[in-house]
């Protein structure tokens, strides 16, 4: 029987291997009744604000703010949750229910590499095993997220096909859960793949948005006029929109990574290319993918490991078909100026994911009025991403000195 609503409209499903379908039956199964049980959510409660810091604060963005000269800007602090990103939320929640079915094991992807430290977190936590995949495109990048999941007794398996990214680090991880579905869980990291792990990731990060809603009406008085949050698979943006989607003077916009633009086909925009972002079936789950004219999925670019992937959530395809949520995109020069500008102006590092959707904030509260109220949700904190960040801002004063030469 079905405990939970298996689609978003038209989108999500389950499109795997038939090995795999006891497994997610009793991930829902066991969902469901951790849900329903007080005991568990004590919990979970307990270690989200003991372990995790929660509730995260939201900070007003006065100088930022100032600088644009338009609406007024409060960022939803989920860079100062413990491993410095969202992630977390998610992955004690998961984990949990790993105990819960008696499983020793866990496998899990990353890109940025927030996914997998909180993974490793959560495992050492808890004793669990727990092996990450991460293509080694992204360990490149990410070399310092790489170390904290080996010091946090993680095994990080390099992934060498495909695009050497996150789409081929998934690709490894269920290959591995196929194999060993008996002792493991795939820990999957966002809002999407197979019913149910949306819906389950979604009600894990769904605390941002519940916070962030109780903050805005009593720090702010009032709701929200914009909620804006990045989106790779849409975890971070599906957790906060969630606080706000009953809300219908809320606008929801999220921001996609517009790699090196939309017309030179390196990006990661899903809803912002037509030409190739169309309805296909990935990892499990029928959403917008990224595809050349064969209908192969697309390779993607972006300075942001975390938003370097060829797919979106089905609950963001849903949304953006019912024109309850918006979504643009930022280029990396946009995300990598927004990353700089609010060190400058706040004192805070974020991540490049979260780059991309204070570029938006920076388009477009100069257009809004000084008594409106933009809310951004800062998904990840950026001492991830120095290394990418010095050597591209490296490359950009070596063109200067060259143009001016």
């Amino acid at each position: 029987m079905t405990l939970l609503p298996t689609k978003f409209g038209i989108y999500g499903g389950q499109f795997v291997p038939e090995t795999l379908m006891p497994a997610l039956i009793e991930l829902e199964r066991e969902f469901v009744s951790a849900h329903n049980d007080p005991a568990f959510n004590a919990e979970f409660d307990k270690l989200m604000a003991s372990f995790v810091g929660r509730p995260t604060p939201l900070t007003y963005a006065k100088r930022l703010s100032e600088k644009l000269g338009g609406a007024q800007i409060y960022l939803k602090r989920e860079d100062l949750a413990h491993t410095g990103a969202h992630k977390i939320n998610n992955a004690l929640g998961q984990a949990l229910l790993v105990k819960r079915m008696g499983k020793r094991r866990i496998v899990a992807e990353t890109g940025a590499g927030q996914h997998g430290v909180a993974s490793a977190t959560v495992a050492a936590l808890l004793g669990l095993e727990c092996v990450v995949y991460m293509g080694v495109v992204d360990i490149a990048r990410q070399e310092p997220n790489v170390f904290r999941m080996k010091l946090l007794g993680a095994e990080v398996r390099p992934v060498t096909s495909g695009t050497q990214t996150l789409k081929d680090a998934i690709n490894e991880a269920i290959r591995d859960w196929v194999t060993n579905v008996g002792d493991t869980h795939y820990l999957l990291g966002s809002a999407l793949g197979p019913h149910p792990y949306p819906t389950i990731v979604r009600e894990f990060q769904s605390m941002i948005g519940r916070e962030a809603r109780e903050q805005m009406l009593r720090d702010v008085g009032r709701l929200p006029d914009t909620v804006i949050a990045c989106v790779g698979g849409g975890s971070n943006a599906i957790g906060v929109f969630s606080g706000f989607v009953n809300d219908e003077g809320v606008e929801l916009i999220g921001v996609e990574a517009g790699g090196s633009g939309i017309a030179s086909g390196k990006h990661a925009a899903r809803f912002g290319d037509p030409s190739k972002g169309r309805v296909g079936v990935i990892h499990g789950t029928r959403t917008y993918v990224l595809q050349d004219e064969d209908g192969q999925i697309a390779e993607t670019h972006s300075i942001s490991a975390g938003l370097d992937y060829a797919a979106v959530g089905p609950e963001h395809a849903m949304l953006c078909d019912n024109e309850r949520a918006f979504y643009t995109s930022a280029t990396d020069a946009e995300a990598l100026n927004a990353f700089q500008v609010l060190c400058h102006t706040e004192g805070i590092i974020p991540a490049l994911e979260s780059s991309h959707a204070v570029a938006e904030v920076i388009k477009r509260a100069p257009t809004m009025r000084k008594d409106q109220v933009i809310l951004v949700n800062l998904s990840g904190r950026g001492d991830k991403d120095l290394n990418t960040v010095i050597k591209e801002i490296g490359e950009l004063e070596t063109r200067d000195l060259e143009t001016r030469d």
